[in-house]
Formats: C-alpha cells, structure tokens, sequence
C-alpha cells in the first residue's frame, strides 16, 4: 500500500526566469530588476530554487548575482541560489565563488551529435573536462547539479551516449541530473519512455526535467516528467525563454496540485503578482487568454455561464481566481444575460427591480 509521500510526493520547483527567462528576445533586467524578481521568487511565491544567470557572461550580471546571493545568504537563503557554470576548467566555478555563490548547474553535452558538432571533440575528452570541473568545484566547497544538455536529442538519437556519460558521472558528487528537452522535440509519450528508462538504470538519483515549448507541449511534457518519477521541474514566469519559451510557473503549479496532487512549496497567491511584475520589467506582455494569469481568464461572457454560476458555480471548476489573489468577472456586450448583469450590479452594491433589469439588459 502506498504511504502518502508515494501518493502525493513533493516536487522541487526550479524557477530560472532569471537565466533561461531573460533569453527572450528583447529581454534584459537590469541588476535590480533581477534582484527585485529574485526576492518575489524567494520569499513571496516560495520557489524552492533560483536560478539566476550563467556565468561569465557580463560585469553587469557580475553585480546582479553578488547583490542576489549577498541577500540570500543573510536570509539564510543561499543553497537556493543557483548559476549556470561550463565546462571551461576553473573559470566558471571561480566567477560564482567571486560572487558569493555556492550552487553551479555544470552544462554538460547530453548528446553524442552536440558533443562531436559543437564541440568538436571525442566523448572522452569531454568527459573527462567535465569530470575535471566537477572535482574542482566539489573542493572548493560548491554544490554541482549537472545539466545534460540536449538529452532528449540524445535519448532519442544515440542513448549509449547518454548512459555511457551517466555511468561514467552517477557516483561522482553530482547533487541532481537536469535533464532538459533543448529543443522542445519530444512528447509526453516519449518523457514517459525516457525518464523511466533513467530512473530503472539509475534508481535513487535526483532527476530534474527541463522543458521548452516548441510545440506547445512543455506543461504536459512536465507532467508527463513527473509522473514518471522526476523530483524537480523548471519552470519561468509568464512562460519566458529562449525561442518559444519554457514552461509556465502558474500552469506547472496548477497542474501538479489539480492533476497530480503534488505537494510543492509555491504560495498560489502570490503568482499574478509576480506574473505582472515580470511583465512590467520584461517588456513581454502576457497574452490575456493565458491560463492563471491572463488578463481574461476568469471572466464569464455568456450570460448562460453568468446564470451557471449563480446556481451552484455550474461553470467553475478548480482554479478558483481567489486562489491566485485574483476575483472572477462578468463582461459586458453582446452575449451578455441578466446575470451578467446582476453580477455587476452586486460589485457596484445596487439592486434592480426586475423590470428595470430587464431595460437594462436590452439596452446593453
């Protein structure tokens, strides 16, 4: 019989808006605009990690990441910062320490065609740099999580590959596996198939999964992750990211809590507040039908689904606006019923006779 952790079991939220976020196009936070997201995330929303930019990329970000872990560590906070680091000796895990960083999310090539046509170098050489990165990190006191990167690539293309640099890394001090679908080509289907291959040869480690939204499937894809086993998932406000996005913070939540019953740490109330913060420094406005924090998500515009409403919330289902400090509203036009009407009315703290109901929602 399962025990409850089984049936509900606690999912990490990764939240990198902050690294994979600002690859939108046209977006750059200034450092305190990262600093200003960075503690919404942290101590309002509840994320259980940050990630917060990659390494060596700009003084700017320099400063941005030594102000962020600066108040997290007197926060107490700091494991929960996070920075992407590369394959490139000392340099990066350097950089962090300089910060005051203490966590590196190491890039690694999760997939032999990344590995011999970026790169240009054999499995081994590579391996044997990220095993070198790895050590150095582990000595200065740093905590590695290991990125795959293109691993869905691999496990569909060249899996002896994947397995090869995984049985070579699985018993070096690698805190979690982080397994990103790069290029957004796979499906939920196939996140069953390979997660659940990782987790039979690799049982006990932490995977995380890493989803982009090319073909619109990065929230099924995430669920499909977990559901399979995975203990962590990345998520960006508003969906930000490179190309077509990642998956969407208030989404993935929903979904995990709604579908799944997972237990995570996210303080519902306080998405659309940070949504319309990262709006507002983005630049990237968030489309009005987007789900959770879309301007026109929960507002009724059929009279049907206004009288549905008040007869035992017919046409409501679980995302309840108040549970994302938002309210449910009734528009106004064409398809509009007498109960879209009173609804209004009841806001503004008037009442109507019926006839004068019924003048009012002719003339409307």
């Amino acid at each position: 019989m399962l025990n409850d952790s089984q049936k509900h079991p606690y999912i990490e939220i990764m939240d990198c808006t902050l690294r994979d976020g600002e690859q939108t196009s046209g977006v750059s936070f200034l450092p305190h605009e990262k600093l200003m997201i960075a503690r919404q995330l942290l101590k309002k929303v509840n994320v259980d990690r940050l990630e917060v930019a990659s390494a060596r990329v700009s003084e700017g970000e320099k400063e941005a990441v030594s102000k962020i872990c600066r108040i997290a560590e007197a926060e107490g906070m700091l494991g929960r910062i996070e920075v992407l680091g590369f394959v490139d000796g000392k340099q990066s895990v350097d950089w962090i320490r300089d910060c005051g960083g203490r966590v590196i999310n190491l890039l690694a090539k999760g997939s032999y065609r990344h590995c011999m046509q970026q790169l240009h170098k054999q499995p081994q050489e590579h391996l044997d740099e990220v095993m070198h990165v790895i050590d150095y990190a582990y000595n200065r006191q740093m905590t590695v999580n290991l990125y795959l990167e293109d691993w869905s690539g691999g496990m569909r293309d060249s899996p002896d590959y994947v397995f090869w640099m995984m049985d070579a890394l699985k018993d070096m001090p690698v805190r979690r596996f982080l397994l990103p679908d790069t290029l957004g080509i796979i499906n939920p289907l196939q996140v069953v198939e390979y997660i659940r291959k990782m987790l039979r040869r690799y049982p006990g480690k932490h995977f995380d999964f890493h989803a982009h939204n090319d073909y619109d499937l990065a929230v099924s894809n995430t669920l499909a992750a977990v559901l399979s086993g995975c203990r962590g998932v990345h998520v960006t406000v508003n969906g930000l990211g490179e190309r077509c996005g990642n998956a969407p913070l208030a989404s993935v939540q929903a979904i995990l809590k709604d579908q799944f019953h997972a237990r995570t740490s996210i303080d519902e109330s306080q998405l659309n507040a940070v949504s319309r913060l990262v709006e507002g420094y983005s630049g990237i406005a968030v489309a009005p039908n987007m789900p959770i924090v879309g301007e026109n998500v929960f507002t009724q515009v059929a009279g049907v689904h206004a009288d549905g409403d008040n007869k035992n919330n017919l046409y409501c289902n679980e995302l309840i606006p108040e549970r994302f400090g938002r309210k449910r509203e009734y528009a106004l036009g064409k398809n509009s019923g007498k109960a879209n009407i009173i609804q209004n009315l009841k806001e503004l703290g008037l009442e109507l006779t019926p006839e004068q109901t019924r003048k009012v929602t002719k003339r409307i």
